[in-house]
Formats: C-alpha cells, sequence, structure tokens
C-alpha cells in the first residue's frame, strides 16, 4: 500500500501580500538571503513595501508564508506568546499573557523629560546595555540628512545610552527592519530590538524560524500602536505649515510641555535654516489620530494593539489623572520574567517610579484602539468576505484572524463609524495626491475637514447624526 501524499507546504508571494493590503512594510521578507526582492521602497500611498522585478515578487515562498506577520499561515500571536511564556502569571482576552502590569514613569536622569510619555522604553533599553544584557538596541533614530537619506527615520544599532537618547520618542512615520536584520545576521552579539506589535510579531516568527536570529535577538521591546501612518502626513503638516518638505530636516511629532495635558501633541518641524515652525495636532486636518488619516491599509486587519509577543510592552496611559500630566505617564505590560526582576529591582531602588495595575486598567488605557480591533476588525472582516472575495479569489488574500467576521451585531452608527474611518485611511492619500499635483490645498483640507465633522459626529453624537443618515438612505452595509 502506497503512502498517502504528503500535504504540500503553503507558499506566499510578496506580490499576494502587498495587492490583497496586508502588507505592514516590516522588511522581514527583503532580510532573507537568497531572498529575490532585496529591498524595500516607496509606494504611491507613502508606504514602504518589498520592491524587485515583477516576476520576483510573484514568486511563491515557503519561508515567507512562515515568517510574513500577514501571512495566513504564520503562527498566530496567541501561539507565540503561549509557546514563549507558557508559565506567565496572567492570561487576558485582550491584552494576552504578561507577568506583571504597571502604569508610572522613569525618575532617574532624563529619560522621562527626552521620551514622548513616561520614559519607559529608552530606559529599559539603556539598562540592558548597562547591565551587559544586550551589546546593541535596534531602534528608530532620525537621520542626519532626510534629502539626501530619501527618508526621515531609520532602524539602526545603538551600543551605548548616548546613542538611544537621539532615538526617544515616538515616529509617525515608516520605518523596516531590513537593514537592522542584516546586521544582526552578520555581526555575532546580542540584541534587543524595539518596534510595534506587527514588527515585534515578524521578529519572533522570524527566531522561531531561524536559529541564528534566535539565539542573537535576546530581547523584544513592544510599543502599543493605534496604526501606522505613511510618509503623507508629515508631508501634510509642512503644506499646513506653509513649509516646503525639501527645507525640513527634523520633526519631532509629540513635543513635550509639562504645563499642559500629554494628549494635547504639537508637532514641531525644523528647517534647514535653524528656524522651526509648529501647531498644535488639533489645528491640522489629521488632528484626531482616529479618524485615521493616511493609515496604512494593513492596519484594518490588525488585532494586536498591546505588543503581546514582546517581551515587555509600553504604551501612555490614556485614562485621568495621567493623561493631565503633560510629563506623560507610561501604561507597562511585562512578559519576561528576566526583565520583570530587573524593573522590581529599579523600582525598589527608587530609580522608576511605578504602581501594579491589571488587565482592566490597561483595557481602559487603549478602550478605542481595542473597539477598532476586536468589534471593528469583526466587521471589516464580514467585508474581505463579501462580493470583493467572490469576484476576486485568486486575488485577495483572506487574512486568517483571532476574531470571527461579524456584520450583523453591531448598531448602525457603529457601522457607519466604522465606513468611515476605513474610507478616510484609504483615500485620503489618494486626495492629497491630487491636491498636491494640483497645487490646490483647499482641495484636500475641505474634503479632510468634511469628512472629520461626519467621523465626530458619529463618534460624539450618541448615534443622533447616524440615525439621521439613516433616514435619509445612507446604508452601512
Amino acid at each position: 500500500m502506497s503512502p498517502a501524499p504528503s500535504t504540500p507546504a503553503p507558499q506566499l508571494a510578496p506580490r499576494d501580500v502587498v495587492r490583497s493590503g496586508l502588507c505592514v512594510g516590516c522588511g522581514s521578507c527583503a532580510a532573507q538571503p537568497g531572498a529575490p526582492w532585496r529591498r524595500m521602497d516607496w509606494d504611491r500611498d507613502g508606504q514602504l513595501q518589498p520592491a524587485g522585478n515583477r516576476r520576483a515578487l510573484g514568486r511563491p515562498d515557503a519561508q515567507l508564508a512562515r515568517i510574513c506577520p500577514s501571512s495566513p499561515w504564520a503562527v498566530d500571536e496567541t501561539r507565540l506568546a503561549q509557546d514563549l511564556w507558557p508559565q506567565a502569571a496572567h492570561l487576558d482576552p485582550l491584552v494576552g499573557r504578561y507577568e506583571g502590569a504597571y502604569v508610572g514613569a522613569v525618575v532617574e536622569g532624563r529619560f522621562r523629560e527626552q521620551g514622548s510619555s513616561g520614559g519607559m522604553v529608552t530606559w529599559v533599553a539603556a539598562e540592558l546595555l548597562r547591565r551587559g544584557l544586550v551589546d546593541a538596541v535596534a531602534h528608530v533614530a532620525p537621520v542626519a540628512d532626510p534629502a539626501a537619506d530619501g527618508r526621515f527615520f531609520r532602524y539602526r544599532l545603538s551600543r551605548t545610552p548616548a546613542e538611544l537618547a537621539a532615538g526617544a520618542k515616538s515616529r509617525y512615520y515608516p520605518v523596516e527592519l531590513s537593514g537592522v536584520l542584516e546586521q544582526i545576521r552578520a555581526t555575532p552579539g546580542r540584541y534587543a530590538v524595539v518596534g510595534i506589535p506587527c514588527f515585534i510579531k515578524a521578529v519572533q516568527l522570524l527566531r522561531r524560524d531561524d536559529a541564528l536570529v534566535r539565539d542573537r535577538i535576546r530581547f523584544t521591546l513592544g510599543l502599543f500602536c493605534g496604526h501606522m501612518k505613511s510618509a503623507r502626513l508629515l508631508e501634510s503638516f509642512a503644506w499646513q505649515l506653509g513649509v516646503d518638505l525639501a527645507d525640513v530636516v527634523g520633526v519631532d511629532y509629540r513635543l513635550k510641555d509639562p504645563d499642559r495635558p500629554a494628549s494635547w501633541y504639537t508637532a514641531q518641524l525644523r528647517l534647514r535654516d535653524g528656524r522651526t515652525v509648529q501647531r498644535d495636532w488639533f489645528h491640522l486636518a489629521e488632528g484626531d489620530w482616529g479618524s485615521g488619516f493616511f493609515q496604512n491599509r494593513a492596519c484594518n486587519a490588525c488585532d494586536d494593539v498591546v505588543a503581546e509577543t514582546a517581551d515587555i510592552a509600553f504604551g501612555d496611559a490614556w485614562v485621568e489623572p495621567y493623561t493631565q500630566d503633560g510629563r506623560g505617564t507610561n501604561v507597562v505590560l511585562v512578559r519576561s520574567r528576566e526583565l520583570h526582576a530587573v524593573l522590581d529591582e529599579a523600582v525598589a531602588q527608587g530609580r522608576l517610579a511605578l504602581a501594579p495595575a491589571d488587565a482592566g486598567f490597561v483595557q481602559r488605557t487603549q478602550a478605542a484602539g481595542l473597539r477598532q480591533r476586536r468589534e471593528g476588525l469583526a466587521y471589516r472582516l464580514s467585508w474581505r468576505q463579501g462580493l470583493a472575495a467572490r469576484l476576486l479569489p485568486r486575488r485577495r488574500l483572506q487574512p486568517r484572524k483571532r476574531v470571527a467576521a461579524d456584520a450583523g451585531t453591531l448598531a448602525r452608527p457603529r457601522r457607519l463609524l466604522y465606513r468611515i474611518r476605513a474610507h478616510v485611511s484609504r483615500w485620503s492619500p489618494r486626495v492629497f495626491a491630487v491636491a498636491r499635483a494640483l497645487r490646490w490645498q483647499a482641495l484636500y483640507l475641505g474634503w479632510a475637514r468634511g469628512v472629520v465633522v461626519l467621523y465626530h459626529g458619529l463618534a460624539y453624537s450618541r448615534g443622533r447624526l447616524g440615525e439621521a443618515l439613516a433616514r435619509v438612505g445612507w446604508r452601512a452595509s
């Protein structure tokens, strides 16, 4: 009797991921030795995507099916966390596994002053270097000359706390990992990697697949994430502030002011002639983060807010009274017992001011993001399984998520809200591109302000606007 035929290993081509709107631009695929797609480049919307000739990008690959964070065949966040921390003290359906949860900030040095929130991300990275637990940290930092580099920020390896300090603060700008992953492969040592949830998942999948990377990347530091922005956000800020993007040499997306609430973001651009220009986010067209301007398309299919696969993860404590503290405050989820001991020791020494928290508190600090990645995702998944999937089944990957598609349980105003948010994320780069080509700023600003008014009406009017739109025939499904 002949043996039963084995099931062929799943294969995935970069073009399928990109074409399906699922590429997060992490660059993990471009860092693989021997891969025919060996670089990342800008797409028309200002996002980073794998680049190469058409044939190479369409070539199915079994390894890519295992390591791409958006692959339907890759191990999901729940299984990754279970394998990494099987004995975790706590397990919560929304924030995953963890040893301890905290809220607070760094006390020592200028970490809090120099960071976007409580300074915890840079402090932990610097502490790993100080203790000799790693030789270098892969993190995002500004480039020296954006005009020559073609980007404002890149991943780099820092080997001293002083180098780390230059990368402090939030960077709402596309970056990718391919360069530092190649350096980690080429240079023996122990490394930590800082990244948003999908990037950390990509690193963990790569560690799972590659013994060399598993040995060298010892720690992962995750950043809570609402969604990724495209390079067009910075371009739009420059346009609204009346400066040429070519004259911008640096950007601070969250200029810190201890005398104002932490939630009052101010964007500041540094110009080549030494001047600075700045404006509060709520006076910019894209000032409401949740409305989704210039959002990466893949973020509409994400179900991880709190970096569930990172050894330690950090967010902003977006609840009172912490929101009012302009110095910034972190919420922290630690999953590694080794890092948990590091935090406990630093608290005992008075170097950190951290108070214990629980999963419920963490959920409250990220309530909007969790709604978007749970009930919103369930609704959006129902679109992907609808008419487009039936008409173009071979052109559209269906993501495998931990949330089931559901179009029927949301009230109509909520469905309208998610529709508008998806509309904004899809069309904002395109309307902006047309306005820029025509040099007609009012076209973009008029459209942006109109959809924001509609979005705010749905989000904050307790459904009254949604009910009115429904009465005049606006259908959400």
